[in-house]
């Protein structure tokens, strides 16, 4: 044979046991990585989510609160209004009752009653 005939090409040297275990070597820190990104993002997620739980319930309770003191509120006003009619009406009741129709207030009974009891009366 002749020193120019071409020998075949060499294969490529299997890579060394060394060199495919620094290569799992980086994959697994490059996972790990990922794995502890991941983690990490999803307890910030969670952290918010907890914290814009908290903040609705603060602020439901809040809206509660001011409902709640809102219809206290008119519910004092009606009662107060209905305190005052009724005032108004026993004195007038007792004007009434005051004025003298007869000497005895036996003969004003059945009067003071009547303005006193309104409707309920004739029960």
């Amino acid at each position: 044979m002749a020193h120019g005939a071409s020998t075949p090409a060499a294969a490529p040297p299997a890579p060394s046991s060394v060199a495919v275990l620094k290569q799992v070597k980086a994959t697994e820190e490059e996972w790990a990585e990922r794995i502890a990104a991941a983690r990490r993002e999803a307890d910030d997620a969670l952290t918010r989510l907890r914290q814009e739980e908290e903040d609705a319930v603060k602020a439901a309770n809040a809206a509660a609160e001011s409902d709640r003191a809102q219809a206290l509120d008119r519910a004092r006003a009606v009662v107060q209004s209905e305190v005052a009619q009724i005032l108004a009406d026993g004195e007038s009741a007792a004007q009434t009752a005051g004025r003298s129709t007869g000497k005895r207030p036996q003969d004003r009974r059945d009067r003071v009653l009547a303005v006193l009891l309104g409707p309920f009366a004739k029960a």
